[in-house]
């Protein structure tokens, strides 16, 4: 893909309604005087498209949403001469989308038969039925799984001849129970009224209390209980995001429209979330198989290429397991998940030894990355560990006891904790801690900026969450307001006019922006990068080019910092 040209520029990175109530309130912001040159592409996430779970990453289809985005905002952004990144969600798509809605109409009728994955087809002979008619794989099978939620990565759906059916769904799903009446149970034959109270009281206190509708113990009225809970799922409104197979010559005709369509919006940058999880097959991890992945990614490559879009593979996994190099040697950008942990660890600790192993990693090898330090997401810590590989164990980019030492901080400072699950649904391994950087930070804004000073001197395109431009703070409320998946919700404020409007006059947001608008504007950081390591308690990173140079200089224990920045035969210096 090297015929695709990408900006070296700074990457804002917002909802469409962050801020105020559409994106149109956003594009405002951005022809702004403060943000005048400050960005020079911008990573709008999916609600950008008509979606229902997940905030976005659950996509109903690709046509936008016209209740947040239209085509004068694609026309404005263009005049500012901000280029586009858009995701594609490889994995799975809603079960809103009108190919699950099709399958569920017309079962085995369907067009869309084999679109998705039915967990029990899959299995097959390689499992055992259990009473709740799922698959429950041999454990050889069983123990390879990956999964990013309790249980089985299933969600169980009706279909037109009354049966349920399993169907592979690796990430959300979001199930609402209504309440049954005694009406509601007049259809079931020899169920006399007195029983049929007694159930609905049995069934509604489960329903309150979030427990499993389906073990409910009846006694003697057990005869009843498959037309009592064909009642109840009846009466229930769920959600999922229903992985695809990508067996199916449906799904290439699929991504083929859909990269046609995001290139027609005008995206230079595509995404892919979740790709690492697109191959399965019996035998096999569900995450990163080799070489189905390898060979799934150079078909959506082809795509890609004929609709000038550079993809950036969205992969998290430990440091020590050497995806992100593998990725890298293919010739693909990477997501650099690795930095916004190594730069709380740096300031936290005064000590810049992990960050620059990393970041001469990055020089030396060459790396396309893409870097961040907040997100839509969490705060990585996975990522930084390391990996037993083939019997021999590869270092990580911070030991455990590091990590758990950013992970502690986090949390004491108010963060939420994001983990990994075996097929026995227990825990085995933390992924994320959920905060907004500021917060991760103690709400320290000397150390905000340093880490942003840091994050536009790292080799890479830096992206820019709008919340930590702003110094936003941890949104309990909204965290637990939003129930047992609500986490990300804390780090997804929505800002409005008067906030907008309050933190322009902020020192922190100018000086963001001042910091922000070197990096996307010097001529240098398209050159050579330079790291001087004599002392562990500073750093000091140049960029130069034959006219041109910026340099920061930065101790590391009080946190005050220079950016000196040489463009024209004129100096200026930058004091923090």
């Amino acid at each position: 893909m090297s015929e695709i040209t990408i900006s070296n520029g700074v990457m804002f990175n917002a909802y469409p309604d962050s801020i105020g109530e559409k994106w149109s309130d956003t594009i405002k912001l951005l022809k702004t005087p403060e943000f005048k040159d400050a960005f020079s592409l911008f990573y709008v996430l999916p609600t950008f498209f008509n979606s229902d779970l997940d905030r976005g990453f659950s996509i109903i289809d690709y046509n936008l949403n016209e209740d947040l985005v239209t085509t004068q905002d694609l026309r404005d952004l263009d005049n500012l001469n901000i280029k586009l990144k858009f995701d594609i969600v490889l994995n799975h798509l809603s079960v809103a989308s009108p190919q699950f809605k099709d399958l569920l109409k017309y079962g085995e009728q369907s067009k869309y038969k084999d679109f998705f994955i039915n967990w029990n087809q899959f299995w097959g002979n390689n499992g055992s039925m259990d009473n709740q008619g799922v698959v429950i794989p041999k454990k050889k099978y069983l123990d390879k799984l990956f999964m990013r939620k309790s249980g089985l990565p299933i969600l169980k759906v009706p279909f037109p001849d009354g049966s349920e059916q399993p169907y592979w769904n690796t990430f959300y799903q979001d199930i609402k129970y209504q309440e049954i009446s005694i009406n509601d149970l007049k259809q079931i034959p020899n169920l006399i009224p007195e029983d049929a109270v007694l159930i609905c009281e049995k069934i509604n206190q489960l329903i309150q209390n979030n427990q499993d509708v389906s073990q409910i113990d009846l006694g003697k009225l057990t005869s009843f209980k498959p037309e009592i809970l064909k009642v109840v799922n009846s009466k229930r409104h769920y959600l999922g995001q229903m992985d695809i197979n990508a067996k199916s010559p449906l799904i290439w005709e699929f991504y083929e429209e859909t990269l046609e369509k995001v290139n027609g919006y005008g995206c230079n940058i595509l995404r892919l979330d979740a790709f690492a999880y697109l191959h399965k097959e019996v035998g096999q991890s569900n995450f990163f198989n080799k070489p189905g992945t390898w060979d799934y990614l150079e078909r959506i490559k082809k795509i890609a290429q004929k609709n000038n879009l550079m993809l950036l593979p969205e992969i998290h996994a430990e440091y020590g397991l050497g995806l992100h190099d593998e990725v890298a040697s293919k010739g693909y950008y990477i997501y650099d998940f690795f930095l916004p942990g190594l730069v709380i660890h740096t300031l936290e600790t005064g000590c810049n030894t992990a960050l620059l192993k990393w970041i001469n990693e990055i020089v030396t090898k060459k790396y396309k990355t893409v870097n961040m330090l907040g997100c839509h997401d969490g705060i990585p810590v996975l990522d930084l560990k390391g990996k037993a590989v083939n019997g021999n164990y590869n270092e990580g980019l911070l030991e455990d006891k590091e990590i758990e030492a950013i992970m502690d901080t986090i949390i004491s400072r108010g963060g939420r904790v994001k983990n990994l699950y075996g097929p026995s649904g227990t825990k085995i391994s933390y992924y994320q801690v959920n905060a907004t950087f500021f917060s991760a930070l103690g709400e320290d804004e000397k150390k905000l900026l340093l880490a942003r000073a840091i994050q536009m001197f790292v080799p890479g395109i830096p992206q820019v969450w709008y919340l930590d431009i702003f110094a936003g703070k941890n949104d309990y409320e909204a965290a637990d307001n939003a129930g047992s998946g609500g986490h990300k919700e804390i780090n997804r404020t929505t800002l409005s006019h008067d906030d907008i409007e309050a933190g322009l006059k902020k020192d922190i947001v100018l000086k963001q922006l001042e910091i922000i608008k070197i990096r996307n504007t010097c001529h240098a950081f398209t050159g050579k990068v330079d790291i001087n390591t004599s002392n562990k308690n500073t750093l000091d990173i140049t960029w130069q080019t034959q006219n041109s140079q910026a340099q920061l200089l930065a101790d590391l224990k009080n946190l005050s910092f220079t950016i000196q920045v040489t463009e024209n035969n004129q100096t200026k210096t930058y004091h923090y």
